[in-house]
């Protein structure tokens, strides 16, 4: 794979906006190149641009060198980013599973770049000579979810390995719930894949949804290409604060990683048990996808008793089915009474 010919000519060529925080880094006892407020600090400040004191943190934790990570106003921004820096409106475009997150081709059609997309097996398992028939000369991404969203399965890892193999431009491997799935993360074999994009987030397992944190792990000349076109402090001072603050508390998540494991086990069991429940789909995620019998009478249902999960019904392949987000305890609780409540 030659990375400059994926890349349009615009941004080949292109010359980064160089802010002041990119010219000087370290510690100095007067600022004054960056047109700040003096007062109230220390917001009145611009953040790291490269957010390097973050990097150094997650790199330690993901056992990755700093110059291969990208970090992202959540991962929705890598995932526009790639698109607006290999394709070109019009021309290229850009191959997805189906079902899977729908934030791929939004960002898509928001660049005017076609997306296709080739359905998953019935049992949501990857037809990878599908998704490789479906590409052609002007096809330079190809995006994967594993686990998938919204069905909840890992895809086969040999199936996205043969992907990487046999595609000549980058395959964006969106591991957002990675976490809930341990050993399955293909992050230890990015150096063996040059064309190997992977996407993950603090906001499941982490808990930070709120502060707005993706990561996009690459080969260091992908990283920069998505460096030299980002917005200058794509990340806030606060966010990269809260950062440092909870990737010191790794122990936690990991706890509640396996809280949420057994509570996603419980729920799945108690489930299966429901009359009107056809089918508990295996979930490697925090979320269960559950097909069943008038699943659009029962998420008004849950509504009206002031539940809310999703309704995924009209998503292709998952006709009467709801996606139910595992909770606390005490949450999932009150859905279960909710759900066995109708057939009391």
């Amino acid at each position: 794979m030659e990375l400059n010919k994926l890349l349009r000519k615009n941004i080949l060529t292109l010359k980064p906006y160089s802010s002041a925080r990119d010219e000087y880094t370290g510690e100095a006892m007067v600022f004054l190149d960056a047109n700040e407020n003096p007062f109230n600090e220390p917001y009145n400040r611009y953040p790291d641009p490269l957010q390097r004191a973050v990097k150094e943190k997650i790199s330690k934790l993901k056992n990755i060198d700093s110059s291969h990570i990208f970090l992202g106003n959540g991962s929705d921004e890598p995932i526009d980013l790639l698109i607006r820096a290999f394709c070109e409106p019009e021309v290229d475009n850009v191959v997805s599973i189906d079902p899977t997150y729908g934030m791929y081709q939004v960002a898509a059609e928001i660049s005017n770049v076609a997306l296709k997309k080739v359905p998953l097996t019935a049992e949501y398992e990857l037809n990878v000579e599908a998704l490789l028939a479906a590409c052609d000369s002007n096809t330079k991404l190809i995006f994967l979810c594993s686990p998938n969203n919204p069905t909840g399965n890992s895809l086969d890892k040999e199936s996205i390995v043969k992907v990487l193999k046999s595609f000549n431009g980058l395959v964006v491997l969106d591991e957002a719930y990675i976490d809930f799935a341990p050993g399955k993360t293909l992050l230890n074999e990015l150096a063996g894949y040059p064309n190997l994009v992977i996407l993950q987030t603090f906001s499941k397992a982490w808990g930070m949804a709120g502060i707005r944190l993706g990561m996009a792990f690459a080969s260091v000349e992908i990283i920069s290409v998505l460096n030299k076109i980002k917005y200058p402090y794509n990340l806030n001072i606060l966010t990269q604060q809260k950062a440092m603050e909870l990737l010191e508390q790794n122990e936690q998540v990991e706890e509640w990683v396996k809280l949420l494991i057994d509570e996603r086990e419980k729920m799945a069991e108690k489930l299966k048990a429901l009359s009107f429940v056809v089918r508990v789909f295996p979930s490697d995620a925090n979320f269960l996808l559950v097909k069943m019998n008038d699943a659009r009478g029962i998420y008004q249902y849950l509504v009206e008793e002031g539940i809310i999960v999703r309704d995924r019904s009209k998503v292709f392949l998952c006709d009467d089915s709801l996606r139910i987000t595992i909770g606390s305890k005490e949450e999932n609780k009150i859905v279960r009474k909710a759900l066995k409540n109708l057939i009391s």
